[in-house]
């Protein structure tokens, strides 16, 4: 975090110093670095605050996933053989359709 920020502080000082030497020598290309500079901070800092919230998120969504698997029943499968086919009702999809 402290990097980023010393970075885009460097970049908009970058910035301020190209627009400010733009207006001395009466440049629009130099106005227009220090408007790109000072939009790539922008730019940086909207993408720190949008992955810190899903970082943030994503790492709240594996510490409640943790807890629902550790408070969880086991799930038990059981086998009973083919004879379970026998056991109950025939399930035939007519019987199911609608008239």
């Amino acid at each position: 975090m402290f990097f980023i920020l010393i970075v885009v502080i460097g970049l908009v000082a970058w910035a301020l110093h190209l627009m400010q030497e733009a207006i001395q020598h009466r440049e629009f290309s130099l106005m227009l670095a220090g408007f790109l500079v000072s939009t790539a901070a922008a730019g940086m800092m909207a993408v720190y605050f949008l992955m810190s919230h899903y970082v943030g998120y994503m790492s709240e969504m594996a510490h409640r996933s943790y807890g629902m698997t550790e408070w969880s029943a086991p799930i038990v499968w059981s086998t009973y053989g083919e004879d379970w086919l026998s056991a109950g009702p025939a399930l035939n999809p007519a019987d199911y359709r609608s008239n």
